[in-house]
């Protein structure tokens, strides 16, 4: 189903979620790293440079938002896909022209991981699609 050169990172302090999530893109082809909050969110995404970042927004010592503008701050010109997952809102998945809240994409938790896994597949498709335009 996947690209599996792609590499995700899923950043959530709730163990049963990053399993759940990382268990659904693992058994789609991807290469997932996990990280407990924003400041290793941060780290990790440095060193390994992921094409897509999905954090939680509420969460210990960095939250979602300071943890995506920073991603984004850090990445430059070769942004990755950058989602806010949370369970704070519960409309459907949508996009904003603009960052949000430090992401384009926002998703509810309550979105099944398959679904997750297809919309993250699209939105690399989409993003592959700019960059070899540029």
């Amino acid at each position: 189903m996947s690209d599996s050169t792609a590499e995700i990172l899923i950043i959530d302090d709730d163990p049963f979620f990053q399993r759940i999530l990382s268990d659904a893109f693992w058994e789609n082809g991807y290469t997932v790293h996990i990280a407990s909050d924003g400041m290793e969110g941060v780290r990790l995404y440095q060193d390994r440079q992921p094409e897509v970042v999905i954090s939680d927004l509420v969460m210990p010592r960095m939250g979602g938002v300071s943890t995506c503008l920073e991603i984004a701050r850090i990445a430059g010109e070769k942004q990755p896909v950058i989602i806010l997952l949370t369970s704070m809102f519960q409309e459907a998945p949508h996009e904003h022209a603009v960052p949000e809240m430090g992401a384009r994409f926002h998703i509810p938790k309550s979105t099944p991981p398959l679904d997750v896994v297809i919309l993250v597949e699209q939105l690399i498709a989409r993003n592959r699609g700019q960059t070899a335009s540029l």
